[in-house]
């Protein structure tokens, strides 16, 4: 799993380090990762073979030449680049993707289970303070759905 959040320098070769508990075979980035544009928001988003393999089986369930199919095999496979570590466990961004992140000289990584994304640090804070509200919010739903239940139990089930 990739998990936790990082902030990291990207030097002047746009050379990211990515730390070391999300350079697994479990999570199939051992040797590398593949990033592309986040579909859901304006950052880089990156995994390994596993995450690969959950886009492929979304996008082959799908049926053959449907709007929403080739939307996904545009986004996910042809925006894809993989990129291999180097001796320090460096990756490369290319300038391209860089630019459209918008990603400067520091940059966050967010670990998202089977997946991270790569945010410019000013995107990343604005994103983490809409999480926050929106988290908070579930939270107080899913306190008033119990809540609510338990009355129902409480009071014979009708």
């Amino acid at each position: 799993m990739f998990l936790s959040t990082y902030e990291k320098q990207l030097d002047g070769k746009r050379r990211l380090l990515i730390p070391n508990d999300f350079r697994t075979t479990e999570n199939g980035a051992a040797g590398g990762v593949f990033i592309f544009p986040s579909i859901e928001a304006d950052c880089l988003e990156a995994g390994g073979d596993r995450l690969f393999a959950v886009y492929a089986q979304m996008i082959e369930a799908l049926p053959f030449g449907s709007e929403e199919r080739s939307a996904l095999e545009w986004q996910v496979m042809g925006e894809q680049v993989r990129l291999a570590y180097d001796s320090g466990g460096r990756i490369t961004l290319p300038e391209a993707l860089c630019a459209e992140a918008g990603l400067g000289d520091t940059v966050v990584i967010v670990g998202l289970n089977d997946r991270f994304q790569i945010w410019s640090r000013e995107k990343w804070a604005a994103r983490r303070a809409e999480q926050r509200a929106l988290a908070k919010a579930g939270m107080a739903q899913i306190g008033a759905l119990k809540l609510a239940a338990q009355m129902k139990l409480a009071g014979g089930g009708s």
